[in-house]
């Protein structure tokens, strides 16, 4: 019987499938290629909370008032009541001119009025004696005339003199310097035994500041001028103000004023507002920082501000997901507060998102919530809406 042959092709079908089971079991012993590992991030919750509706601009520190004290009379100072950086009351002495001169003067003019005053009382009583005479054709109507003319002119004279003797105590009066004002003085410009001139502008002798209450003075751009006059027939608006190096000393004042023209040139409006200061936190001169309280936002959506990122279609935020992924949304930011920013649009109140971390962040990849000691901070949970 003729031994049949196996055909060639079966062989190689044996020899294919042999190396087909090799390499299915080479391929299942490989591991698969992981993913990148999931991005470490810190990460907050979109909050509902009340924002203050704020203006920012950096203002400067004036005296409520401010007097720049000058003699107005001339003469050498003899004395100096008070010392320099004092606190003085209206009507407290600051210095004293000489007054020697000035109670002379007084004293002359007193006795020009004494003379005048007897001379005046002499022709009034001819004045009269004359009026019986004409009436008994004793003497010329004519002379009588003269008498009444004699008497009026003396009373004139004596008017004249009272005149210049008032002016005479004031001068002497002068001769004493008060302060005008409640406030604090400054530094003594001119000292004893210096001789000083009246209303010489070369002659001031001490500036006197009000500091008790105090203005600041800042300027905000034209466009938020509606929305301040519209806030401020509402009621009273509050101001904040903190030097620059200390932020948590802040004073608070009131709006008083809002200028009655914007300035053309740089496009903005004058305001200033009003503070007691009875710290004395706020000096004349120095620059601060203000803040003007427009409006509260009691359902305002807020997120840190660093959260927010920007991109070639807008700004947006990493929106933590349930399955621990992120997804990029983009969001309306309406304003910033600080370091809060308030958003319009694109998210809700209670939603995670990542506030730090972003940059190993990809849209749709894992996220690892890492506590907030590990940017540097104190560990803290996400806080509840």
């Amino acid at each position: 019987m003729k031994e049949r042959r196996i055909p060639k092709w079966v062989y190689w079908l044996a020899g294919l499938l042999v190396v087909l089971f090799l390499l299915r079991g080479w391929f299942a012993k490989k591991p698969v290629a992981a993913g990148p590992p999931p991005a470490p991030v810190i990460v907050d919750l979109v909050k509902q909370q009340n924002v203050p509706v704020q203006l920012h601009a950096v203002g400067n520190v004036q005296p409520f008032t401010s007097v720049t004290v000058k003699s107005l009379v001339s003469g050498p100072i003899v004395q100096i009541h008070f010392k320099e950086g004092q606190d003085v009351k209206k009507g407290d002495l600051l210095f004293t001119i000489d007054p020697r001169p000035y109670e002379a003067a007084v004293k002359q003019a007193q006795a020009n009025l004494d003379k005048d005053m007897a001379q005046s009382v002499n022709a009034q009583k001819d004045a009269v004696r004359a009026q019986d005479l004409v009436k008994k054709g004793a003497i010329a109507a004519q002379q009588n005339d003269q008498t009444i003319s004699n008497a009026i002119s003396e009373s004139a004279t004596i008017r004249g003199d009272q005149a210049a003797l008032d002016t005479a105590k004031l001068l002497l009066e002068y001769a004493s310097i008060r302060s005008p004002i409640d406030g604090r003085t400054g530094a003594v410009l001119i000292h004893e035994g210096n001789l000083v001139k009246a209303n010489d502008d070369a002659s001031i002798l001490v500036v006197i500041n009000q500091i008790h209450p105090i203005y600041v003075q800042f300027s905000l751009p034209e466009q938020n001028l509606e929305d301040i006059r519209s806030h401020k027939k509402d009621g009273e608006l509050e101001v904040m103000a903190n030097p620059p190096n200390q932020q948590n000393q802040i004073s608070r004042g009131l709006l008083t004023l809002v200028d009655n023209a914007v300035d053309q040139t740089t496009g903005t409006v004058k305001l200033k507002a009003t503070f007691p200061n009875e710290d004395e936190a706020l000096w004349p001169g120095e620059f601060v920082n203000t803040t003007l309280t427009l409006a509260q936002d009691p359902n305002a959506l807020t997120v840190p501000a660093k959260a927010v990122q920007p991109g070639q279609k807008g700004q947006y935020v990493f929106v933590v997901k349930p399955d621990q992924t992120a997804e990029m949304r983009l969001v309306d930011v309406a304003r910033m507060e600080g370091p809060v920013a308030v958003i319009a649009k694109g998210v809700q109140a209670g939603e995670k998102i990542v506030v730090d971390g972003q940059i190993a962040v990809r849209p749709g990849g894992k996220i690892q919530v890492k506590p907030a000691s590990d940017a540097g901070g104190t560990p803290t949970k996400p806080s509840q809406p």
